[in-house]
């Protein structure tokens, strides 16, 4: 079976969650340590995590999960049309020219002035081109994977590709593949044998919550939104130095806003706030994040134990049943207990091969308003879920 358009898995205009698999070429080591040459270039996971906090502050998408690993990377999306559909012209235009600058007389200090929002807001159809593009997933991973390459290839003094093609994509469907796909991304480190426990992974999203908890802050990676007046711009390019605008714009980028922030709050909040409608958009208005909603109905002290619980069950401590602590969660949401660990630890045997990622009968529902009778897996995943 052809994999789908990505027009078939995902689709700007409304709220979807994907899991999005991007790896290196020929899956080398190029953000670990290279086997070949010895060297080891671990900081740019560091790079895309920041690159990713970035994005999270300007595009209508919501980071759920991620991991970070030494030849590919893992991110759980959600696309936020609702959110992008309450900011007005002149947000989206700062949005978008902070991401796509283009070919501008103000290069060195490549900051949107006040005269370059404005001309874009007069162009209506450009703007809804942009407002669609800012909620689309494909978009987010675009900005997110050239940078990386450019940065890559500049520092190796090489051109070529950095990422082996296009991102794998598997929509997700329903709560319980959601949840086992969160577990699954947030272990990889773990599955991996590069740590023993989530809690020293970094460059995961639970091992950002877990510190977050703990009061760990870091500077900001998120856009400065705001506008320079079009004369402060012209004045300050003609009376400064073009090495110093360039020393200026290098610091800035470290910390765009000068803020410093929980080292999760840019990610999407883990637990659904259950006083709140399942329709409302819950903008966030803080400029680190689209949104203020969850997407588990279930609380972070849970979700960290199930965790622990399941990182804990390698093939040498390998225990036969959920605790009774934790077997409601996997209940409420149709997951087998009996397969949960091995749901988790051998996800490509399950999902691997899939586009699609939730019980067989949700599967089935999504594939049909695709076109489709069913999808690859569909029937193996069915020993998994109630």
């Amino acid at each position: 079976m052809p994999r789908p358009k990505r027009n078939e898995q995902f689709d700007p205009s409304e709220v979807c969650i994907v899991h999005v698999v991007q790896r290196c070429v020929r899956r080398a080591f190029l953000a670990g340590v290279d086997k070949q040459s010895g060297k080891d270039y671990s900081f740019r996971k560091e790079w895309i995590r920041r690159r990713l906090e970035a994005l999270a502050s300007v595009f209508a998408v919501d980071v759920l999960s991620y991991a970070m690993m030494s030849n590919h990377m893992h991110q759980i999306l959600r696309n936020r049309p609702d959110v992008c559909a309450a900011w007005s012209d002149e947000e989206v235009a700062i949005r978008w020219l902070r991401v796509f600058p283009g070919r501008r007389l103000e290069e060195h200090l490549a900051e949107p002035t006040e005269n370059d929002v404005k001309t874009l807001v007069r162009n209506k159809e450009r703007i809804a081109e942009i407002r669609t593009r800012l909620s689309d997933i494909s978009w987010f991973m675009r900005a997110l994977a050239e940078p990386i390459a450019r940065m890559a290839n500049k520092q190796d003094e090489c051109t070529g590709r950095f990422w082996e093609g296009r991102f794998k994509a598997q929509r997700i469907v329903d709560e319980a593949g959601l949840l086992a796909c969160s577990m699954y991304v947030d272990l990889n480190p773990v599955r991996a044998a590069m740590v023993d426990s989530p809690e020293e992974a970094p460059h995961t999203s639970a091992y950002d919550r877990v510190k977050a908890r703990r009061g760990e802050k870091l500077a900001s990676a998120a856009f400065d939104l705001k506008t320079i007046p079009t004369d402060e711009a012209g004045q300050k390019l003609r009376n400064t130095p073009v090495n110093q605008l360039q020393e200026e714009r290098k610091k800035k980028r470290r910390n765009p806003t000068g803020r410093k922030i929980l080292r999760d709050a840019w990610l999407s909040p883990l637990t659904m706030d259950s006083g709140k409608l399942s329709s409302e958009p819950e903008v966030h208005n803080e400029g680190v994040r689209s949104s203020d909603k969850g997407f588990l109905q279930i609380a972070w002290q849970d979700y960290w134990a199930l965790l622990r619980w399941t990182a804990g069950q390698t093939s040498e401590n390998l225990k036969d049943d959920v605790p009774a602590s934790l077997r409601a969660i996997l209940t409420r949401v149709g997951i087998d207990l009996s397969m949960w660990r091995d749901l988790v630890w051998n996800w490509k045997k399950h999902f691997g091969k899939s586009v699609c990622i939730g019980r067989p009968e949700s599967m089935k529902e999504h594939a049909e308003t695709t076109g489709r009778h069913h999808y690859r897996g569909q029937a193996s995943v069915a020993a998994c879920f109630q």
